[in-house]
């Protein structure tokens, strides 16, 4: 799977942080960096919670090689 972030929704709210922490850091500023934009099948369930809890809807999950 790869991670797709819409910068443009992305707020900082800090919400996938929360969720998955092994993929997602967000400064105090609310700027998101994805730490493993392919994370593995093992961390699927929380990136699966980051994108449905995220509040502006800015997260989305793609097929991977």
């Amino acid at each position: 799977m790869r991670i797709v972030v819409d910068e443009q929704l992305c707020k900082g709210h800090g919400v996938c942080m929360g969720e998955a922490p092994e993929v997602f850091s967000v400064t105090r500023k609310g700027e998101l960096t994805v730490l493993q934009p392919r994370p593995g099948a093992a961390l699927r369930a929380q990136v699966e919670a980051a994108v449905k809890y995220c509040p502006t809807g800015a997260l989305s999950i793609e097929p991977g090689e």
